[in-house]
């Protein structure tokens, strides 16, 4: 299939003759384009939802980049600029592309942690922070409400084909993030911070049920306990906090997914040229 996909490849790409190198795969020229957006993409698959997780093995990682390099070279080959003369000025647009494509990946990474900051604070607020577990979606153990929802953010992010804004993104960066422009790390940085905030606010919003209902449930127990010091008020009230946080986050569910989905979609569309332009 590879092979099949490279002949094409080399038929879609104007030959620019001279003395380039020839192969079965195409001149020199056009396995630079194609190996040029080859590391864009791969930077990217390597940290995006889903296909950038820890469980994901990085060779299957590297063949998505690599067939979807290949796809979409038609597309995108006129924004890559012709190879270099110079070992150097090749290592710099190759060492350009790379970040680009690590701050393009890392920018759609972070917003997922929204919901494990949710599931962090849910855990505190129930009591279950102690309750540890391995997170698929990271390379450490959180919590296991943290991890639930970690899953839970990437399977509506599949299910509502929010990932297709990916590929969307990856494609529009070339108009965005030109090959030949500078690379913009202040306002990479700005956007950094900012995303952060709001991931914060959004995580606090998203948990604000059961945060109302632990104040009041533990202003409750505490006059309880003043009122009857002899009373095993924490053996008691322990059960009640645990099952009434996991009903009231069951119920609330459907809506912190719906939220988080739009929420990432409207941040997805800082990378669209259409969404920039509208």
């Amino acid at each position: 299939m590879l092979l099949l996909q490279a002949v094409q490849l080399r038929s879609s790409l104007p030959d620019t003759g001279g003395d380039d190198l020839t192969s079965f795969f195409g001149t020199s020229a056009q396995l630079w384009v194609v190996g040029l957006i080859f590391i864009r993409l791969a930077s990217i698959v390597l940290l995006v939802p889903g296909l950038g997780d820890p469980a994901v093995p990085p060779r299957l990682r590297l063949c998505f980049a690599l067939l979807l390099a290949m796809m979409i070279t038609p597309i995108v080959g006129p924004y890559i600029p012709a190879m270099p003369p110079t070992l150097g000025a090749l290592t710099g647009i190759v060492l350009h592309e790379t970040i680009i494509g690590l701050m393009l990946g890392s920018l759609m990474r972070v917003l997922l942690f929204t919901l494990v900051t949710t599931g962090e604070i849910l855990s505190l607020q129930t009591t279950l922070s102690f309750a540890q577990t391995a997170n698929p979606t990271e390379a450490q153990s959180s919590t296991s409400l943290g991890a639930f929802l970690a899953i839970f953010g990437l399977v509506m992010i599949w299910v509502t084909n929010t990932h297709h804004l990916f590929i969307r993104a990856m494609v529009d960066s070339y108009q965005i993030f030109s090959p030949a422009k500078t690379v913009m790390i202040g306002d990479a940085g700005t956007l950094m911070v900012k995303t952060l905030g709001e991931s914060f606010v959004l995580a606090l919003q998203l948990s604000a049920p059961v945060i109302v209902f632990a104040l009041v449930f533990n202003i409750a127990t505490g006059f309880i306990g003043r009122m009857m010091p002899n009373f095993p008020i924490f053996f008691a009230a322990t059960p009640v906090s645990v099952l009434a946080g996991l009903a009231l986050l069951a119920l609330s569910l459907g809506t912190i997914g719906m939220v988080f989905i739009d929420h990432y979609q409207q941040y997805l569309g800082v990378f669209l040229k259409g969404a920039r332009s509208g």
